[in-house]
């Protein structure tokens, strides 16, 4: 059994030491375990830093393609170095490594594919009431859609078994610990959650250059989520509301008209607005299914991917 623990660094020379220094080489359940860096196009030392600790594989990005790519590009990458699982951590010595071997021994013990530490959110200083409100919001969207009970969605510290990485495929340029959990949740993989330990804040969020710009990318990410996951239900919810609203207007225009006397005079605005929301609500529900049979086309696309990243490698690993 090989472990490899993947870490995600755009210019982290600052930071990057600290965090491998604190990298376990041993981890119960598995004969090797071994480094890799992504290096997302780092100006500074970061590869510099990371082989002078040892790491024993480094990925480059010709240019910085943000964080989501990044993980994907490492977890192609554990795959081809045959790893059987792959944790996820991150360049900023944000989490705890002593905590890796609670993250892997579900997966190792069979009962998990995917393992997402749960960090203490309300006990962390330099998380503001705003961003914990968001992760709160955050982590409940995904439970709503992947239908697990994930209570730290956001934590980017994760073990994902060989079988699961291959299903994988994140589709926003911003972040992929949303998606590849619904992900897993919608392939009926087993995830669970293990409380996990935190430590000091060494530098500021690359993701959070801003409290209006994490609640607008975090408002965007929230509802994409929802329109390429639940496209049925999002749409559908919309021209519910659209077509009920019509139908309700348009019910008052008749009963107004038939129980007139002399004939019913105004409310011709009521008779258009009813129509206009009729057609809305009903282009909607439209796209609601047809958006649907696009999700279900990704879906049998993303099946023939894994199939074929597990014929590659042999069937069995």
């Amino acid at each position: 059994m090989k472990l490899i623990i993947q870490i995600p660094c755009y210019n982290e020379a600052e930071t990057l030491g600290i965090a491998l220094s604190a990298l376990p080489r041993q981890v119960p359940g598995f004969d090797s375990v071994e480094w890799l860096i992504i290096d997302d196009g780092s100006t500074d030392a970061t590869v510099e830093v990371a082989l002078r600790h040892g790491v024993d594989h480094v990925v480059r990005h010709t240019r910085n393609q943000g964080l989501a790519r990044g993980f994907m590009t490492g977890i192609q990458a554990c795959l081809e170095k045959g790893a059987d699982v792959i944790v996820n951590t991150d360049a900023d010595n944000q989490y705890n490594a002593d905590d890796i071997p609670l993250l892997t021994q579900p997966i190792v013990d069979g009962k998990a594919d995917f393992v997402i530490g749960a960090r203490p959110i309300e006990a962390i200083e330099h998380f503001s009431p705003i961003k914990k409100l968001l992760q709160k919001l955050g982590s409940w969207v995904v439970r709503v859609a992947s239908k697990t009970d994930v209570p730290d969605a956001p934590s980017g510290f994760r073990a994902i078994s060989r079988t699961a990485a291959r299903h994988l495929v994140v589709f926003s340029d911003y972040t992929y610990t949303l998606e590849t959990i619904i992900q897993a949740g919608q392939k009926n993989m087993a995830i669970t959650s293990v409380p996990i330990r935190v430590n000091g804040d060494l530098r500021p969020s690359r993701l959070v250059k801003s409290i209006s710009s994490y609640i607008q990318r975090s408002i965007v990410t929230i509802i994409r989520v929802f329109i390429i996951y639940r496209p049925f239900r999002f749409f559908g919810a919309i021209g519910g509301v659209l077509f009920t609203a019509g139908f309700a207007i348009g019910l008052r225009f008749l009963y107004k008209y038939f129980n007139s006397d002399g004939g019913y005079e105004g409310h011709v605005q009521s008779l258009i607005l009813a129509s206009s929301l009729l057609v809305m609500g009903f282009h909607t529900l439209l796209i609601a299914f047809v958006a649907d049979l696009l999700s279900a086309n990704r879906k049998l696309m993303e099946e023939v991917r894994a199939l074929t990243l597990e014929n590659l490698d042999g069937g069995e690993h």
